[in-house]
């Protein structure tokens, strides 16, 4: 038996792991829920300071495939935490949920490789298919 196979069996396979960084705790419920649903590993922040903080924990930094991040958020901002992400782990794909949609903000974002631009409050099944197409894509550029 492989390593996966037993991973599977012990119920610990998942589809990916996910960060989710929102100031809405219901909000953050909700997605974790939703994509635990659908298999997938999911820790939370409240802001930009503590998802760097919940990254950074420790001697080795957590290994993300997806990274769903609201923009108005306290402390460290949505648009500051996505810059650091973007530095730190060019290969994890970012997803943008937003309350408030700006399609100037939102075409400036997908320039600069946010995989998606989704606005609360989101459909489950679109949540799962963001997430699923930004870890296909993260697939694709690891070949």
């Amino acid at each position: 038996m492989t390593e996966s196979t037993a991973a599977m069996f012990s119920g610990h396979a998942t589809n990916g792991r996910v960060l989710i960084v929102d100031d809405e705790p219901d909000v953050r419920k909700v997605v974790r829920m939703t994509l635990e649903k659908a298999g997938y590993d999911v820790i939370e922040a409240e802001d930009g300071e503590k998802a760097i903080q919940a990254i950074n924990q420790g001697e080795n930094p957590l290994t993300l495939d997806v990274v769903i991040s609201d923009i108005r958020m306290p402390k460290i901002n949505g648009v500051e935490a996505i810059n650091y992400f973007q530095q730190q782990w060019p290969r994890v794909p970012i997803i943008v949920l937003t309350g408030f949609p700006d399609m100037e903000m939102a075409t400036g974002f997908l320039k600069k490789g946010i995989v998606d631009y989704l606005v609360k409050p989101v459909e489950k099944e679109k949540l799962i298919g963001a997430v699923s197409k930004a870890i296909q894509q993260r697939e694709i550029h690891r070949l």
